[in-house]
């Protein structure tokens, strides 16, 4: 059995920096909320570079990976 989608709620009670690293591990995660992420990570000038980093990684990565 799937579990359900997770609720905006929860995912606006995540700062940005979890939700990233969330996404980062979860390989389940779409390519669409990846790129979200990143979009949001941009506008936030005090966001920590080295998630930027690991964003990109993330979405660069082979679907097989």
């Amino acid at each position: 059995m799937s579990q359900p989608a997770q609720s905006n709620s929860e995912t606006d009670l995540k700062s940005l920096p979890e939700q990233v690293e969330e996404a980062v591990r979860n390989r389940a995660v779409p390519i669409s909320h990846l790129l979200r992420l990143m979009s949001a990570l941009d506008a936030d000038e005090s966001a920590n570079e080295n998630l930027r980093v690991q964003l990109r990684a993330r979405i660069g990565m082979p679907l097989g990976a």
